[in-house]
């Protein structure tokens, strides 16, 4: 009788859909037009304005991972400035939600790159459940 059920619980297991292999995510950020697109498994899922280095300041140019990930964090650097699902990609830079919607589309940071708070939530979410091994962060100008 043992057998015949290991034989069946076998049989169930096998007869499961593999899981397809996680793709990348890829948010590609343009700083000349000032948006952000997000890919998921080769689909272009998501694009929003975003906010980047204002005159006197860089956002670095290539292609990054994640390597830090904060749910809440506040800049040390800029006055205790909330920065809401930050995804840092270059040393202190990072994609990160901000308060500040007025000046989305178009410069204004000291070089991270600023999002609707929903959005940056979006994002981070993703990052979090792909990983951060799958994610790629490519900033053009």
């Amino acid at each position: 009788m043992r057998r015949m059920f290991a034989a069946l619980a076998l049989l169930v297991v096998t007869a499961l859909p593999v899981p397809a292999l996680a793709q990348a995510v890829v948010a590609r950020i343009d700083l000349s037009s000032q948006r952000m697109e997000v890919w998921v498994d080769g689909w272009r899922e998501y694009v929003w304005s975003v906010s980047t280095a204002r005159r006197g300041y860089r956002t670095p140019v290539g292609t990054f991972r994640p390597q830090r990930m904060y749910r809440r964090y506040f800049s040390r650097k800029y006055y205790n400035s909330p920065m809401p699902y930050s995804i840092f990609f270059h040393g202190g830079y990072a994609i990160h939600g901000t308060n500040d919607l007025r000046r989305l589309g178009r410069p204004a940071s000291h070089g991270c790159i600023r999002l609707r708070p929903g959005n940056a939530a979006t994002l981070y979410s993703l990052v979090n459940s792909y990983g951060r091994n799958n994610t790629s962060i490519v900033i053009t100008r």
